[in-house]
């Protein structure tokens, strides 16, 4: 169960608070310092669920970026 929140939740909170900052840094940054959190309180038991974690944050990453260069132009 924590192996598939880790791959969908990162990658949904940088969408979001993309979304509502209006800005792609603030948004993966925000995403980092909750994920970060959450290692220093122990909910990520180990280093796949921390490299799942990465990678979801990366996915959301690519997506908001082309979802704020259509905002753009």
């Amino acid at each position: 169960m924590k192996l598939l929140l880790a791959l969908i939740l990162p990658c949904l909170l940088v969408i979001l608070f993309t979304r509502v900052t209006y800005s792609l840094y603030v948004g993966t940054l925000l995403t980092i310092l909750l994920l970060v959190a959450s290692v220093y309180q122990g909910y990520t038991d180990s280093i796949l669920i921390g490299v799942v974690d990465v990678i979801s944050l990366a996915a959301g990453y690519i997506y908001s970026k082309k979802m704020v260069e259509g905002y753009k132009g």
